[in-house]
């Protein structure tokens, strides 16, 4: 099942159960895939896919911290709970073993040899890893394995 067709289940689910907030969140993931599908060439892949879901529980998670810092507890609940919906269509992201073995894979095809080299690894490293591992975990494996 793709996740387009998971969000429109989830969707109908949501409507019969009268769960007003939670249908907000799945409508609003559901209006970004359509929005990519129908400004590109109507064929949204997997990897799209993650990055919008990714986007947009990076965006709920900003608002919610910026809700917290400004004491409106009443907003970043809101922004919390869609926050979770969203969390649950993510990708499995990669665990530091896992990016560590994928960045001294690339540093040693690359023939990197010091911090001269990291915009090339990462050049590779952010294509292969997009959707798969965080940025910021990946730049700091970097910068550990090529000041080795």
């Amino acid at each position: 099942m793709s996740l387009t067709d998971q969000i429109n289940a989830d969707i109908k689910e949501a409507m019969k159960a009268r769960e007003k907030d939670k249908l907000a969140a799945l409508r609003d993931i559901k209006a970004k895939l359509l929005n990519e599908a129908t400004s590109g060439n109507g064929d949204v892949d997997e990897a799209k896919e993650n990055k919008i879901i990714l986007k947009l529980h990076k965006q709920r998670m900003d608002t919610y911290n910026v809700y917290k810092e400004q004491g409106r507890d009443d907003l970043a609940e809101s922004e919390k709970f869609e926050a979770d919906i969203i969390e649950k269509y993510m990708p499995k992201m990669m665990d530091e073993a896992e990016v560590r073995e994928e960045v001294t894979a690339a540093i040693s095809q690359l023939g990197a040899s010091g911090p001269q080299d990291m915009g090339k690894v990462m050049g590779t490293l952010s294509k292969k890893l997009a959707g798969k591992a965080d940025g910021k975990l990946i730049s700091t494996i970097v910068k550990e394995e090529l000041n080795k």
